[in-house]
């Protein structure tokens, strides 16, 4: 029995956009300063928490040290969220 020699399917192309793409370099590198402000809460956050537990900071062991040990680690890794 003979086969068919089917249908020829186009060749779809992805349509064009239809803005203009922003490139991610237009803006440059982060500044130096924002990564130092960064890098710095997280080690404050961490520098805090850690002093607490050991019981350095004035006052006992608090619970608002811890929260804002983990407020300024948050605050770090928010901002890497705008690092370039």
């Amino acid at each position: 029995m003979p086969v068919s020699k089917g249908r020829k399917k186009a060749k779809k192309q992805p349509t064009p956009p239809s803005h203009k793409p922003t490139a991610i370099d237009e803006k440059g590198p982060s500044p130096t300063w924002y990564v130092a402000i960064m890098f710095g809460l997280m080690a404050l956050g961490i520098a805090i928490i850690l002093l607490n537990y050991v019981g350095l900071l004035p006052g006992e062991t608090n619970n608002k040290y811890l929260l804002s040990g983990l407020a300024a680690i948050g605050v770090g890794f928010a901002m890497t969220m705008d690092y370039r």
